[in-house]
């Protein structure tokens, strides 16, 4: 069948443009989606980073104010430590480091449910003993006036002194006299010179100016050094309030988390207005590469149209340029197998003529004696007279002077039964040639093709040496649809290639087998076997290994063409010095469509 070009090529051109417009509408939508995805996640990233920077704004304020206190603690501490050194601290510091807490510490600790270290209830009675004790100094008393007067008033809500065994000698708050904090990290953190500072919220919390509530203080542990400078003699923890500090900072991170909201909310308005902008952008151009692949879609049109229409006249000029060259090749194997043919008339032809021409001339000679004898024979039966029968007694003695023997005669009918011989082998020949060409049958019949190779090979030993022998060995009739002429032109091929790839002494083995699924038969030689390097090129057209005038190189491809069109298959196998055998097989209950190459 013939392949229609622009039929192809319009379903698939139409087939390509639909899945490009359909892939310009995907890479549209996509588009649109990875550039909102891109400005949702930049307004995200945007909006982390500046809740980051107003976090992180918040931190450093926390962190200065923190750091800004706790410097302000130091001094205050040095402050209040000189000026109330002579006033009664020195003393108190003293008189409680006499009073022992060993006692208190040697009571084990125990664990509460969460499994960490806790205090026992004597333990905790015995360090509020300790207190009450150091209380009742005087000293505490004249130095608890003196802090009192110092801080009222003051940004400073609590001051608690330890002395270097962690215990608390004096606190603005009386009931924490006495506690342990040996092991609190902000004590041990001072007592190594490390000033340790924390901000926290209380919600309620014991002042000078007594009980206050929501306030966010800085609690500073401080080392007190001696008056050599370098020894450490107390830790000082200080609390300060810094509610108004943090209340500011916290509504400049309120204002700044608004200034960010109204920020994200003009990114998102731009990011749509951009969206918008590129949704449109991205159409425009989708519709001028739709136009653009209309336009190159009309151009290959045209050009397609001329290629097929050039095309259609290269393959009629092809299939008649393949028509004569099969015709020839044909006209070449008929011309073979005339010269076979008329080599074997001849031989008949030849003691057929000159039998006829012996039985002529002794027909000649014996036309008078026969006359003669006839009237003699009349003249017998008619009169008794002795003139007659002298006349009689000289035509006897006539004939017996001839040399005519009966046995001439029989030579004269043998003679012309060898030439009725001879019109019979003719007449053989006729008919064999008959059935190989199949002028007088349809194009396709079902046929056996077992005949159709006997037919063949008849006429193929006219036409190779009659020193190769060709082998017959057929099997049940193989019935198929077939063009007889076509049959016989492939299989004369093979036998004649056989036969040429032989030589001069050889045999050639054709046979026929009927398989579950096919028709098989096979032509097989002794031959010098073909190349490796040549046998994949033997059914290309115009391929040949024949000098140039002996062959045109297209018998196999026809022959294959031949074989296909009749919904078979030809195979070779071949082994150098061995031969080479052609397979052709055809599938059972053929039904195909035959195309005549020669019609």
């Amino acid at each position: 069948m013939r392949f229609r070009l622009v039929r192809y090529f319009v379903l698939t051109s139409c087939v390509a443009f639909l899945a490009v417009a359909a892939a310009l509408v995907f890479f549209q939508q996509q588009q649109g989606e990875l550039f909102r995805s891109v400005q949702s996640e930049e307004a995200k990233f945007f909006g982390e980073v500046q809740t980051s920077f107003a976090d992180q704004q918040a931190r450093s304020a926390r962190r200065d104010l923190l750091a800004i206190h706790e410097g302000g603690n130091v001094n205050l501490t040095r402050l209040f430590a000189n000026t109330l050194w002579d006033q009664g601290l020195s003393a108190l510091l003293e008189r409680a480091g006499e009073i022992d807490v060993d006692q208190c510490r040697a009571i084990p600790d125990g664990q509460n449910a969460d499994g960490r270290t806790v205090a026992p209830p004597e333990k905790k009675a015995c360090f509020a003993e300790i207190g009450a004790q150091i209380r009742a100094l005087p000293e505490f008393a004249f130095l608890n006036d003196k802090v009192y007067r110092a801080m009222h008033r003051s940004s400073v809500f609590k001051i608690k002194v330890y002395d270097t065994r962690g215990v608390t000698i004096y606190s603005s708050e009386h009931a924490q006299v006495g506690d342990d904090k040996i092991a609190n990290a902000g004590f041990l953190g001072a007592m190594v010179g490390t000033p340790t500072s924390e901000l926290t919220h209380r919600d309620k919390f014991s002042a000078f100016e007594g009980q206050v509530e929501n306030r966010d203080l800085i609690s500073s542990y401080l080392p007190l050094y001696g008056q050599d400078g370098d020894s450490i003699i107390a830790v000082f923890e200080v609390y300060s309030d810094v509610t108004r500090f943090v209340d500011r900072i916290n509504q400049t991170q309120a204002e700044t988390r608004a200034a960010q909201a109204s920020n994200l909310q003009s990114i998102a308005a731009a990011s749509e207005n951009s969206q918008l902008l590129i949704d449109g952008s991205v159409k425009r151009l989708v519709g001028v590469l739709l136009g653009l692949l209309a336009v190159l879609f009309a151009i290959l049109f045209l050009i397609v149209s001329r290629a097929d229409r050039l095309l259609r006249q290269h393959e009629a000029e092809r299939s008649r340029s393949q028509q004569q060259l099969a015709q020839a090749e044909k006209m070449a194997s008929l011309g073979q197998m005339v010269a076979g043919v008329a080599h074997q008339l001849n031989t008949p032809l030849a003691f057929s003529k000159s039998n006829v021409t012996m039985a002529m001339e002794g027909m000649r000679e014996l036309s008078a004696p026969v006359d003669i004898a006839a009237r003699l024979a009349a003249i017998t039966r008619e009169t008794h007279d002795d003139v007659v029968t002298l006349k009689v007694a000289g035509a006897r003695r006539r004939l017996s002077g001839m040399q005519l023997r009966g046995s001439d005669v029989d030579d004269m009918r043998t003679m012309l039964g060898d030439v009725l011989g001879g019109i019979e082998q003719m007449s053989e020949m006729v008919t064999n040639l008959r059935d190989f060409t199949r002028l007088d049958r349809n194009k396709t019949v079902d046929f056996d093709l077992n005949k159709s190779l006997r037919n063949v090979i008849y006429v193929a030993r006219s036409v190779i040496p009659t020193t190769i022998a060709i082998e017959e060995r057929f099997d049940d009739a193989p019935i198929l649809n077939c063009n007889v002429s076509q049959m016989n032109q492939v299989f004369l091929n093979l036998i004649n290639n056989a036969a040429q790839a032989i030589g001069k002494d050889g045999s050639i083995t054709v046979s026929s087998q009927v398989t579950a699924d096919a028709i098989e038969i096979r032509v097989r030689d002794n031959g010098h076997g073909i190349r490796g390097d040549v046998l994949p090129h033997i059914f290309e057209p115009y391929f040949s290994t024949k000098p140039k005038g002996e062959g045109t190189g297209i018998g196999l491809s026809i022959a294959r063409e031949i074989v296909e069109n009749h919904g078979g298959t030809i195979e070779v196998e071949s082994t150098s010095d061995e031969g080479t055998t052609f397979l052709v097989k055809f599938p059972q209950a053929n039904e195909h469509t035959i195309i005549d190459l020669a019609a």
